[in-house]
């Protein structure tokens, strides 16, 4: 087992501004609300955060997707900045909290605010979202935009076709991914979508890139989701219970690419999840709750296979019978997920994560005082996992 470094790191406070479709808010102002909200959980003030970390930084693309730069939000917060990152390589989304935990480890900073915002839905009014305009072909899509794969529900249907025709796998079982999380949805009070979803609807839905339908695809939104990360010597002074990062994993052992991996049906989550178990003497059953990344409900079954909760191909068939429900053995994406809670990027999945470990979900709280949580993030060729409990575990 590698050395631990993230176990010298904990979240100490969580926030989030605002979340819905299309709220015409600037970007600065959703991530000044949950960044403020983030450490006023933490029992701090502004001036005793020394760090700060955001994905993916300050980037030339499509509308609503990046979120202010880290110099910008420094700015506008007047934060006095031992150490700042901020930049779109690494373990998908995640990577943002896991270059704190390092920060703070090494002993660069002692208090890491680490942020993502999105405008997205609000990016699209007026036709100023993705399809807007054609983005420049280069580096990965220059091998996937001429074929007519112009976005990830092309790449990942592609991914679908072939998982549902390697293992056997219908629609219809798919669906739960989808339906369970509209159950869970209904009890958030910030979820987009929370109107019930059966079975006939689900199958009935319009179909996006065969054979994934609508409700296999998030939804954008607009929202600021933030953390506070602090080294564990100031766990005693911590108000709330405190999430102790207890392994985090980011390895990338195939080629960083949609399309060149051994296998389809195999992503970045295979690499990140397998780095993961080998950084902690935590095992598949020792997890309470699973926050799993949900772009596209194919993702969601490739975390539950890459995190050892079942056999290859066998995530359809895991997922029946209430197991992933909130009273079930393994509850998944307990918040709604991005298909139903709305698309804050993989930010949303730690956030619930802590919610639960804290025992904050209100009418969502699964039962019996979960103790540890999986986080999955990202799909395709970048993917990040981290395992996080209530306190020192």
């Amino acid at each position: 087992m590698s050395p631990r470094g993230e176990r010298n790191a904990y979240v100490r406070g969580i926030g989030q501004s605002q979340v819905g479709r299309r709220l015409m808010r600037s970007e600065m102002s959703l991530t000044i609300e949950a960044s403020l909200a983030a450490v006023e959980d933490a029992g701090l003030t502004i001036d005793e955060i020394d760090g700060l970390a955001t994905y993916p930084g300050e980037m030339n693309i499509q509308p609503g997707f990046a979120g202010p730069g880290s110099p910008s939000v420094q700015e506008a917060l007047r934060l006095n900045l031992n150490w700042f990152s901020g930049g779109s390589e690494g373990a998908a989304q995640i990577q943002a909290v896991i270059n704190a935990c390092m920060a703070v480890s090494t002993g660069l900073a002692r208090n890491v605010l680490v942020y993502r915002t999105v405008t997205e839905s609000s990016a699209q009014v007026g036709g100023r979202g993705v399809a807007a305009e054609t983005p420049e072909v280069g580096g990965l899509l220059e091998w996937l935009m001429p074929t007519g794969a112009v976005s990830a529900v092309h790449w990942l249907a592609l991914v679908a076709q072939r998982y549902f025709h390697e293992f056997g796998v219908t629609r219809d079982l798919v669906a739960e991914i989808a339906i369970n999380q509209r159950k869970n949805a209904a009890l958030n009070p910030k979820a987009v979508y929370t109107e019930p979803l059966s079975m006939e609807d689900y199958l009935g839905a319009r179909m996006i890139s065969t054979p994934l339908c609508l409700f296999d695809c998030d939804v954008p939104i607009d929202g600021s989701t933030a953390f506070v990360i602090s080294h564990v010597d100031t766990i005693g002074d911590a108000p709330k219970t405190p999430i102790h990062v207890n392994a985090v994993g980011t390895a990338l052992r195939h080629r960083n690419s949609w399309e060149q991996w051994p296998s389809p049906t195999l992503t970045a989550s295979a690499d990140a999840a397998a780095h993961l178990w080998e950084r902690t003497d935590l095992t598949p059953s020792d997890v309470d709750v699973a926050e799993l990344y949900d772009g596209f409900s194919i993702l969601t079954l490739l975390w539950i296979e890459a995190l050892g909760f079942c056999g290859r191909g066998e995530a359809a068939s895991f997922i029946q019978g209430g197991r992933i429900a909130l009273d079930g053995a393994l509850p998944i994406n307990t918040h709604g997920g991005q298909l139903s809670a709305g698309r804050l990027h993989g930010f949303g999945f730690l956030h619930e994560a802590c919610v639960q470990l804290r025992g904050e979900g209100g009418a969502r709280q699964v039962a019996g005082s979960p103790q540890v949580a999986a986080v999955g993030n990202g799909g395709g060729p970048i993917g990040g996992a981290m395992l996080v409990t209530a306190g020192l575990g």
